[in-house]
């Protein structure tokens, strides 16, 4: 094709996607040749949802372990090395350490680590991609924890190297890490756990009190106690309709110690006269539970609100709150 071909082929060709522009570009950069390779690179480098795929990353596992271990600190949309300025030489040091971990763990591991973003577990149209999510209402459909706190990804139930087609029957919403956990390595369906977090009793008074909370979050609601142990009591209830508090998954559990800090700060900012609290749950007839919708006790504390405060929670049971 000489030059007056290719270029009317450019000015007329029917473009569905970008590609076929960026490969010619890529082509004609490296003097008409290129491998398969180079021209996937070049797509990439376009291709913004991969950035903001791993931005997530970025911020929610080695950014949060190196802030947690005070390596790097986080300000104004920059992550910040914790260390003075090195010298040329100590830099180059570092550097090369850090590379030496990296080809270690890739010797170690090989493909395995990029397993989660492998082409079998990738491929799925976007507009299937967004029925997925809509679906699994923003949540993980495995751990529950909701979109805002972890990045969801589209996982083949079946995977593809096993079989499976990408159609919404075969489609689930995992956060990251459960995709990474579980991988190709079977074909584990996690959707039923979804209808679990909708699971609502039409009798019971706290579901009936959702909508009439004082704060709430994907998977908990705050309530306020209409019998007040002292002023400003709360409960902390998770959205589902279980009994026990050991019945909750552990992404409801931090829903409800969420809400339980939350509420403790803006108490504390309301109420000056608040010098403690009591943090529980009766689990269970004989413990006192009277409502069998799990439910978290938040008690404000003053002083002198009793005359012997020692013991605490201890006191629940008679003459048990001297323990020496």
């Amino acid at each position: 094709m000489n030059f007056e071909e290719l270029e009317y082929y450019l000015n007329h060709m029917k473009m569905q996607h970008i590609y076929q522009p960026v490969m010619i570009k890529t082509l004609l950069e490296s003097k008409n040749s290129a491998t398969a390779e180079k021209i996937a690179k070049a797509f990439l480098e376009r291709d913004t949802s991969q950035i903001d795929y791993y931005k997530e990353i970025t911020k929610n596992m080695p950014g949060k372990v190196l802030r947690k271990n005070k390596v790097v600190d986080y300000q104004d949309g920059n992550f910040i090395l914790n260390s003075p300025d090195f010298s040329d030489e100590q830099r180059k040091k570092l550097v090369a350490l850090c590379n030496e971990k990296i080809k270690e763990y890739e010797e170690r591991w090989g493909k395995k680590i990029w397993i989660h973003r492998a082409r079998h577990s990738r491929v799925v149209p976007g507009s299937l991609r967004y029925i997925v999510l809509k679906r699994a209402k923003g949540r993980c459909e495995l751990c529950g924890i909701p979109n805002e706190e972890k990045f969801l990804d589209v996982d083949h139930i079946k995977p593809v190297n096993k079989g499976g087609e990408t159609v919404l029957e075969n489609l689930q919403a995992l956060c990251y890490t459960c995709n990474s956990q579980k991988s190709d390595k079977d074909d584990a369906d996690f959707r039923t756990l979804h209808d679990l977090y909708e699971t609502r009793d039409s009798q019971c008074t706290f579901c009936k009190l959702e909508k009439f909370t004082k704060a709430s979050n994907t998977l908990a609601v705050v309530l306020e106690d209409k019998f007040p142990v002292t002023k400003g009591h709360l409960l902390i209830c998770p959205k589902r309709h279980t009994p026990s508090f050991f019945d909750l998954g552990s992404s409801e559990q931090k829903a409800c110690l969420n809400l339980i800090d939350e509420m403790k700060t803006k108490l504390l900012e309301n109420d000056k006269t608040i010098t403690g609290f009591n943090v529980g749950v009766n689990i269970g007839e004989d413990a006192g539970q009277t409502i069998f919708h799990c439910h978290i006790h938040l008690i404000p504390r003053r002083k002198y609100d009793v005359k012997n405060p020692e013991g605490g929670i201890r006191n629940i049971i008679p003459n048990k709150g001297n323990w020496k």
